[in-house]
């Protein structure tokens, strides 16, 4: 009787509800940001993106007259900030695809692995789990292309300086563009990845991430019609290089709205599904 006794209180103990620590979310940020960072298609993929930039703003100074002050260029009376920024900011239109391709695997592959039920069960509400991958892959990638961006800037500036091309680092509007190109980077990423979580497919996730970006502007550039123009301008690839490049028709804070638009179509979605289908 007494051993009974004596055993009762530990019984009851472990029926007893676990605590809610390890369900907060700065747990689950923790935890997302130990899956994304331990893979190594991750470092692969963060580390071609930053060769890829240095690499294609390299090869512009070298191989493009007009920043070697030929006719029209900078020698010409362009603006030297203007030319700074496009060799470190041109390998954003092929980062782009990197990054679209890791926002799609960052919730794809948990489908494709079957990691998804380990972190829903961890996490029974779902949501967090969906925001909190959001999170984690959206800042990295912003901090990783902001990397990208200046080292580009870095490594290009005094080549061109030594052009009689030199631009102001103090400058605002240089700083924008530079750090414009990097939530450029962020915000097509999560487009990409909210699209890999609606379709739960690594491939399908892909074709529509890169369809979007280059398949869909392609295809209106041969519809010559006014107002197919005007949906042109409005696609995200397009209206995201206004943060960078410039645009006579969006501001950046305009820009920016708009592929925050884009990103809420397909989340939205997104966050209803992961709530409604199994894993």
């Amino acid at each position: 009787m007494s051993a009974a006794t004596a055993t009762a209180p530990a019984v009851r103990a472990s029926h007893q509800p676990v605590s809610d620590v390890r369900l907060r979310f700065t747990g689950i940020l923790r935890s997302e940001w130990i899956k994304l960072t331990t893979l190594r298609s991750t470092i692969w993929v963060y580390a071609i993106l930053v060769v890829v930039q240095i690499g294609m703003g390299v090869v512009l100074v070298l191989a493009t007259d007009s920043l070697n002050g030929g006719p029209g260029g900078p020698g010409a009376g362009a603006d030297p900030n203007q030319a700074a920024v496009l060799p470190a900011t041109l390998g954003i239109m092929l980062g782009q695809l990197v990054i679209s391709v890791l926002g799609v695997l960052v919730i794809s592959g948990e489908y494709g692995t079957g990691q998804i039920r380990s972190s829903l069960t961890a996490v029974p509400k779902r949501l967090p789990v969906l925001w909190a991958k959001a999170i984690v892959f959206a800042v990295t990638s912003f901090v990783v292309g902001l990397v990208a961006v200046f080292a580009a800037y870095a490594v290009t500036w005094p080549m061109l300086d030594a052009r009689g091309i030199t631009s102001d680092i103090t400058d605002p509007e240089l700083w924008g563009r530079l750090v414009g190109g990097a939530g450029y980077l962020a915000l097509i990423g999560l487009l990409a990845y909210f699209l890999g979580a609606v379709l739960r497919h690594t491939a399908g996730g892909i074709a529509a991430a890169l369809g979007l970006l280059l398949v869909v502007p392609t295809v209106l550039s041969f519809i010559t019609a006014d107002w197919v123009t005007v949906i042109g301008q409005w696609l995200p690839g397009v209206v995201g290089q206004s943060l960078f490049f410039g645009s006579d028709i969006f501001e950046p804070w305009q820009a920016v709205l708009v592929m925050l638009g884009w990103i809420a179509v397909v989340a939205i979605p997104a966050a209803i599904l992961i709530k409604r289908r199994d894993a």
